[in-house]
């Protein structure tokens, strides 16, 4: 690969053999020409493909469709990822988020105009890269995942600042803006060897879905008990934007006093405060067992499938790795 790779990633990587490393190469080689292609935009796209990330979505598209995949896999894949970092661009900017991943974002270093033009220029390479092999069913998966995206964006403004918000209202919000993406990787995977998908398209979109999910959740509580090391942003940061997770939810159950805050009224030692009297109350542990929960329903999403043996390990071990990462 062309870089170097986080843990539960290397796992991964080390248990496939020499295919899956290979085809992981050819994404970055893919991703590399794609943000190339943006133009005056290419040194802000090339730093912000290179400040890391686990390319764990590009991976589940690799992994659900196989050695087999060849390269519609690996366009998918691609495109997949341009498609998460422009999110990710578009969201500082409506954040105002001054890091991403312990760096400077391209907000805060070149100002709200230049990223949300950079964001458009990756969702725009993402589409044509399907577009110009003409793969129409992967564009329509990535079409419908981007929609879902946006609705979630939408959804979590109109709920900003909301201590009143029902846990199905935050679950949905986290199937659009994060398992939706998580489940369309395994979807185009599946499409990528066979134009119908295959048997096992439903079971693997419900296992990408399920274990997004139960990513979010526990970047959820990563945002309330940090380290800043670790997350790249300070502890709180939620709080601050007036977004309500699911640790917010389940500790104002358990101290309902939480749900007078304003958080609009939120500063930046406030939200430390508040960060501390939620984890007081024992919902970070409540959250994680959640999670842990559903990402053993996301492998079990895959029993009975005519999955490989050896794929099916790999995709069993992305899963654990999603609470890995967190432990």
């Amino acid at each position: 690969m062309a870089k170097e790779s986080p843990e539960p990633v290397t796992a991964v990587i080390e248990t496939a053999g020499e295919w899956l490393p290979s085809a992981l190469g050819e994404v970055e080689e893919c991703l590399d020409r794609a943000t190339g292609r943006t133009g005056p935009l290419a040194g802000d796209a090339s730093a912000t493909l290179r400040a890391g990330g686990k390319r764990m979505r590009p991976m589940l598209v690799l992994l659900s469709a196989g050695p087999e995949g060849g390269d519609r896999a690996v366009r998918s894949a691609t495109a997949v990822e341009l498609v998460h970092m422009a999110s990710l661009v578009h969201d500082d900017v409506l954040d105002r988020a001054p890091l991403r991943r312990g760096r400077p974002t391209v907000y805060a270093e070149s100002g709200r105009a230049r990223a949300t033009d950079l964001g458009d220029a990756l969702f725009a390479e993402a589409f044509g890269l399907l577009a110009r092999a003409g793969d129409d069913a992967a564009v329509a998966v990535l079409s419908e995942t981007t929609r879902d995206l946006v609705t979630g964006e939408l959804v979590q403004r109109s709920q900003a600042g909301d201590m009143g918000l029902a846990e199905d209202d935050y679950l949905e919000r986290c199937r659009l803006k994060t398992g939706s993406l998580f489940s369309a990787s395994c979807a185009l995977g599946a499409l990528a060897p066979s134009p119908e998908g295959g048997p096992d398209l439903e079971s693997l979109a419900a296992f990408g879905g399920a274990i997004g999910l139960a990513f979010q959740m526990l970047d959820d509580v990563l945002d309330i008990s940090g380290p800043e090391e670790r997350t790249g942003k300070a502890p709180g940061t939620d709080l601050l934007d007036g977004t309500v997770t699911l640790p917010v939810i389940v500790a104002i159950e358990r101290e309902p006093a939480i749900g007078t805050v304003d958080l609009d009224r939120l500063d930046r030692e406030s939200a430390l405060e508040l960060a501390g009297r939620i984890e007081a109350t024992g919902a970070l542990d409540e959250v994680r067992g959640r999670a842990i929960a559903l990402v053993e329903e996301a492998k079990r999403a895959l029993d009975g499938t005519p999955l490989p043996e050896d794929r099916r390990t790999l995709l069993d071990l992305v899963a654990d790795g999603v609470v890995l990462r967190y432990s």
